[in-house]
């Protein structure tokens, strides 16, 4: 027999186990704090861009839009360039980085938009000014070697890295983890109530008779516990008190 459940039990589980699913929602958020403020080193990015274009040109020579083209096409090729250890290596070696260049082909990102011809490089490091340094001395050093890599010399810097007064780090970002962490502890902890739920086979009322063990309900013992005897004592003293004023009146 398949067996549904309503809106209302739903929120009678959810109830029933709230210090449970506030518990998960509280241990994941608190996990995720201490993780991103005391656990993971902060990182930083620093950027800088370069336009790709012909390096020498005619003034009085109309724009050939094949030339742009041409220099967009090899943005692509570029990237490799960058990213690979000919340029990484000596960047190593200009600034006396303390790890190798196939370290730093990983924390350097090089992109750009469609169709443009001006391009990005981003660099992510532990220390923000260090960040700053790597970024301008890669295209330095790229602009530097291109013409003898590829014959070319059709590269110039627009903005070079900065090194901003407050910098902030890109990651981690303590506040998303936490939003995370919250809806994922809520959705553990509500999923295991019902688990919880769904596994418990106690009976404990009578519609729980009627539905697991298909016999009709005869009568409910309720139980008593000390307060209520105590209470029906208190009761009776009252009443008997009364009584006795009555009586008292009435004589």
């Amino acid at each position: 027999m398949e067996e549904t459940i309503s809106l209302q039990e739903i929120f009678i589980i959810i109830k029933k186990r709230i210090i449970l699913i506030l518990a998960f929602i509280f241990g994941a958020v608190l996990i995720a704090a201490i993780v991103s403020l005391f656990l993971i080193t902060p990182t930083y990015e620093a950027s800088t861009k370069f336009l790709v274009n012909q390096g020498q040109q005619d003034p009085a020579a109309p724009y050939n839009v094949n030339d742009i083209r041409t220099n967009v096409e090899l943005i692509n090729t570029y990237k490799n360039i960058i990213e690979s250890t000919a340029i990484s290596g000596e960047v190593v070696n200009e600034l006396n980085l303390p790890y190798t260049p196939d370290r730093l082909v990983n924390n350097i990102k090089v992109a750009s938009e469609q169709n443009s011809q001006v391009v990005t490089v981003t660099v992510s490091d532990t220390d923000p000014a260090q960040a700053v340094k790597i970024a301008n001395t890669t295209v330095t050093i790229f602009q530097q070697k291109l013409p003898d890599i590829m014959n070319v010399d059709n590269v110039n810097i627009l903005t070079e890295a900065e090194l901003p007064i407050d910098p902030k780090p890109v990651s981690p970002k303590p506040a998303l983890n936490m939003a995370i962490a919250l809806v994922l502890g809520g959705m553990v902890g509500v999923g295991l109530a019902f688990l919880i739920e769904y596994l418990d086979n106690t009976i404990r009322t009578e519609q729980d008779v009627e539905q697991h063990l298909d016999l009709p309900v005869l009568g409910v013992v309720s139980q008593i516990t000390d307060k209520d005897v105590r209470n029906v004592h208190r009761l009776n003293r009252n009443r008997g008190d009364f009584v006795n004023v009555q009586k008292k009146k009435t004589i």
